[in-house]
């Protein structure tokens, strides 16, 4: 009986007629799993603490929000702060310079990492190229306050270089104070503080293309440009449009340190985004409904820059945040 049943059993299993696999319970994947689950437990923990239980908060865009009478007392308004936000001349010049700050430093701070990482890339001596990316990479670690500081005692009105052209005979050189060029500044200040960062990426992006690309370029007679346009860029595509999509959902938020320390030195006719404009209305001003409407109107916005950037890489063929569907 035994020999007769046992070629059936191995056809069975060899043509995968076999029973289907038994799913597991969730309480044996739960004791499974339970030090995995443990030890991210304190990053779930915050995360709900400080972004989803806050979210709850936004409900006071609806309503004539007093903190002296809380949630629940407060009157429901509907609509109404959402319309003296998009009809606040204010509210729409803050909008304005967030997008122009926004599109310049796009053009001018995001390639910079790029043009970086290639050049490092270049460097043949490894110590050089560690010790030239840890001098680039010191600056993200200063606070705002460090960076202005410093720009103020280079470039301010009693800084070195106003120091240097009085002693040539010139006068009148104040960086730190002037509107004009308060773009030219806050993106320098961008690129020295933050480009490093972005090395780091593109460089480990750059050591993953596999050097037999490069031998074989050589082999067809690519010279070095020809190598970098056809081998280095492409294989660099996927991680700029995946931080381009990342930078646009981040759009709005140019950096409310580095602009709130600097506001009261140019005016707020260069100077006042989004979130200053939110900070002054909601916590100064105390008008805390107004401010929350503002900030869902942001948040809106940011949004739909995220779901079309990913359409766009969608279209270019890379996968951009998440999957299609």
């Amino acid at each position: 009986m035994s020999a007769v049943t046992a070629p059936r059993t191995s056809a069975a299993t060899s043509t995968g007629g076999g029973p289907p696999p038994r799913k597991v319970p969730w309480t044996t994947r739960l004791r499974r799993d339970r030090s995995l689950l443990i030890m991210v437990a304190p990053a779930v923990l915050l995360l709900a603490v400080f972004a989803y239980v806050p979210m709850f908060g936004n409900v006071v865009a609806w309503q004539d929000y007093s903190p002296y009478v809380g949630v629940r007392e407060s009157p429901f308004v509907g609509w109404a702060n959402f319309a003296r936000v998009l009809t606040n001349p204010l509210f729409l010049d803050a909008v304005s310079n967030t997008l122009v700050i926004t599109a310049f430093q796009l053009v001018f701070f995001f390639p910079v990492p790029i043009v970086l990482a290639l050049l490092l890339n270049s460097v043949l001596t490894p110590s050089l190229r560690a010790t030239i990316q840890s001098i680039v990479y010191l600056p993200h670690f200063f606070s705002w306050v460090i960076v202005v500081t410093i720009f103020q005692q280079i470039f301010g009105g009693a800084g070195v270089v106003a120091s240097r052209l009085r002693e040539a005979g010139y006068s009148g050189f104040d960086l730190m104070t002037n509107p004009d060029t308060f773009l030219l500044l806050i993106t320098a200040q961008s690129v020295w503080k933050d480009a490093g960062w972005g090395i780091i990426i593109f460089l480990a992006a750059l050591a993953t293309v596999d050097p037999q690309l490069y031998e074989a370029s050589v082999v067809d007679g690519a010279g070095r440009w020809r190598r970098m346009w056809h081998v280095t860029l492409p294989a660099l595509r996927p991680v700029i449009i995946l931080l381009l999509i990342l930078r646009l959902g981040d759009a709005l938020t140019v950096g409310f340190e580095q602009l709130i320390l600097q506001r009261g030195a140019v005016g707020t006719d260069v100077a006042e985004v989004l979130d200053t404009f939110v900070y002054y209305q909601g916590v100064v001003n105390g008008d805390w409904a107004f401010a929350a409407a503002a900030g869902l109107v942001k948040g809106l916005v940011s949004l739909a820059l995220v779901l079309g950037a990913n359409k766009l890489a969608h279209v270019m063929g890379e996968a951009g945040v998440y999957q299609r569907a």
